[in-house]
């Protein structure tokens, strides 16, 4: 029974420690993109549908 308690605080010590990184590396910017903005640039923008107003205005 004691090994079960030890396996589970061990399992939960090394998930807090992953969990810590996992959040120091989120902080500190590690994920952000920074290459897209610099790619999106160069293509042009999809075609915009421009709705054309065809209500006809009668007096």
């Amino acid at each position: 029974m004691i090994i079960i308690v030890l396996l589970i605080s061990i399992s939960l010590l090394i998930a807090l420690v992953f969990l810590g990184i996992f959040w120091w590396t989120v902080k500190s910017g590690q994920y952000d993109d920074v290459v897209t903005p610099s790619i999106r640039m160069l293509f042009e923008d999809g075609a915009k549908d421009k709705k054309v107003d065809n209500k006809s205005s009668k007096d």
